[in-house]
């Protein structure tokens, strides 16, 4: 049985993220999330009166930089509970040495899914909390025939098969698919756009991710595309990427996602101010920022339910525990290691914000393995 370790500041925690990375804008949301969510739990007692102690490294731009870093506050500093990683190629390379050391991960990014480990809690959104929802809209609202465009790694190859399956298991067609090398040159980026002029397709999914989303979208708003009512759907541009382009470039585009900052409940009013008078006003918050918010809570809930820091009893307490997060109440579902989410769909205004335009009116139990999945509207299941 795996006793979680006390130093003299309180029980250490791990953050993996890095401000080095093609990702780092949203991993500094997570990052900054994570903190804010700390000093929350540790303002209220921490858990049952022992404190959370985070302990960061610098971490490189590479997924060996966070296996590195994840070896070292294991075996440097006693961690045994883990908060990050952002990008799937990160994940799978930290997560063999956070098993080996019988750790575990609170991963708070959407992926492709068709994952499971017992030393990883995924509150990020899987295929089935995001991908059936954006692929159903945009048929409804923009057409059939779709173009798919991906940085060349796990997660845009995993997650155009699964959107390639359920645009073909509804009669479209993917016109084209072309992956870019991460940290994408200028050029290649514009050719993928002039091969989207040259196929005119109704929608553009794409798993661009970071740095390269900047890119792409500009050189969007620069051609001829930008007039023709053809919008980038995506379930990876987030707030901090929309921070980084011009409104032209972001404005009409649609993303699909749990959470979003424009999200006018009292507990998501609240969050965002909290966020901003901790960060600054200008700081975007994302969907990953707030999977990165709640998972801190729901982890010290559970830790607090066990009543004792081992992590078998704290697994073991996350069938009970529940927390109001700013995109609703979430919970473990202790099957899979996954999170019962709230899907949500929105598109840019002028402004560069978010605004929602369809939602589910309840969290959605999580199907990693899109085992079952529906078109039909009504696929919320509450939890």
């Amino acid at each position: 049985m795996t006793e979680l370790k006390l130093t003299n500041k309180g029980l250490p925690v791990g953050l993996l993220f890095s401000f080095n990375s093609l990702t780092s804008a949203v991993e500094t949301t997570q990052h900054q999330a994570t903190l804010l969510a700390i000093d929350e739990i540790n303002s209220q007692g921490g858990v049952n009166g022992t404190p959370l102690a985070p302990v960061t490294a610098d971490i490189g731009p590479d997924p060996t930089d966070y296996q590195s870093v994840a070896r070292q506050l294991c075996n440097e500093h006693d961690v045994r509970i883990l908060f990050g990683t952002h990008m799937s190629n990160q994940r799978k390379a930290a997560l063999p040495t956070i098993e080996k050391r019988d750790a575990l991960l609170f991963y708070p990014t959407l992926y492709e899914g068709f994952e499971y480990s017992s030393n990883c809690i995924y509150t990020g959104a899987a295929p089935n909390q995001n991908s059936v929802q954006l692929a159903r809209y945009v048929l409804k609202n923009h057409g059939n025939r779709i173009l798919f465009v991906g940085n060349n790694y796990v997660f845009a190859h995993e997650s155009n098969r699964i959107m390639r399956d359920l645009f073909e298991e509804a009669g479209a067609s993917v016109v084209d698919e072309t992956y870019l090398p991460l940290n994408s040159p200028d050029d290649q980026i514009e050719s993928v756009i002039r091969r989207a002029i040259m196929l005119a397709p109704d929608a553009i999914y794409s798993t661009v991710v970071g740095a390269d989303t900047i890119k792409l979208y500009e050189a969007f708003a620069r051609s001829p595309l930008r007039n023709t009512g053809i919008p980038i759907v995506s379930l990876a541009t987030n707030e901090a990427d929309l921070s980084q382009m011009s409104s032209e470039a972001a404005e009409g585009h649609i993303s699909a996602a749990p959470y979003f900052q424009s999200l006018q409940s009292p507990v998501s009013k609240a969050f965002v101010q909290r966020y901003l008078s901790r960060f600054g006003d200008g700081s975007p918050i994302t969907a990953g920022a707030e999977a990165a918010y709640f998972q801190v809570h729901l982890f010290a809930k559970a830790a607090r339910l066990a009543g004792e820091l081992q992590l078998p009893t704290i697994l073991e307490a996350f069938g009970t525990a529940r927390y109001d997060a700013p995109q609703g109440q979430v919970r473990i579902d202790t099957a899979t290691h996954h999170t019962y989410l709230w899907p949500r769909i929105a598109r840019v205004d002028a402004n560069k914000n978010f605004i929602i335009i369809e939602e589910e009116q309840g969290a959605v139990r999580p199907e990693p393995y899109m085992i079952q999945h529906t078109f039909e509207k009504n696929v919320a299941q509450n939890a």
